[in-house]
């Protein structure tokens, strides 16, 4: 067993400081990957989301069956669920929400770069999107993919090609 293997035994049997490592290691990327889906979420925060995930994994780790690396999979799993069910709710689906909260000043090309990103995924199917954004900004492997998203690996590799072939038709992005 992996120390990460013990992290999450631990936090099967209720151990606080294991759950608080398994929180330093997912809450980022677990927020940032629902801040994409905020705006469809029908008015629930990004906040309100990973708040209702965790409080979820709380209550359901000791059905977990599998190593860490799987964690992050089954946790953004939960997630997906709780996004789906509020835009459900709400009765309607938006895109991604293309705005910066907070801006350096002297980044602007940062800014547009990060702009363009933002533009660039919203253009894509929603599949292929949550595909991208797990793999590539998340840096999750496939198979964690794959069981965050309810699909098979190959339609992960299949929605990723078909979406990476997507974004470079796109034009780059304008600079200032």
């Amino acid at each position: 067993m992996t120390s990460d293997d013990d992290l999450v035994a631990a936090a099967k049997r209720g151990d606080s400081e294991a759950w608080r490592e398994l929180y330093r290691a997912h809450a980022g990327r677990l927020l940032l990957w629902l801040e994409t889906r905020a705006a469809a979420a029908g008015g629930d925060s990004a906040e309100d989301l990973a708040a209702a995930t965790w409080l979820v994994a709380a209550e359901k780790v000791a059905d977990f069956e599998g190593s860490s690396s799987d964690f992050a999979g089954w946790l953004f799993g939960i997630a997906r669920n709780h996004a789906s069910n509020a835009r459900r709710r709400a009765g309607r689906r938006n895109g991604v929400v293309l705005h910066v909260d907070e801006t350096v000043p002297g980044h602007e090309s940062a800014l547009v770069g990060e702009a363009w990103v933002r533009h660039a995924l919203a253009t894509l199917p929603e599949r292929e999107r949550d595909v991208i954004t797990c793999l590539e900004v998340l840096d999750l492997d496939v198979a964690g993919t794959a069981q965050a998203l309810g699909i098979s690996a190959v339609a992960v590799r299949v929605a990723r090609h078909r979406g990476l072939k997507k974004l470079r038709a796109l034009p780059p992005p304008e600079s200032s």
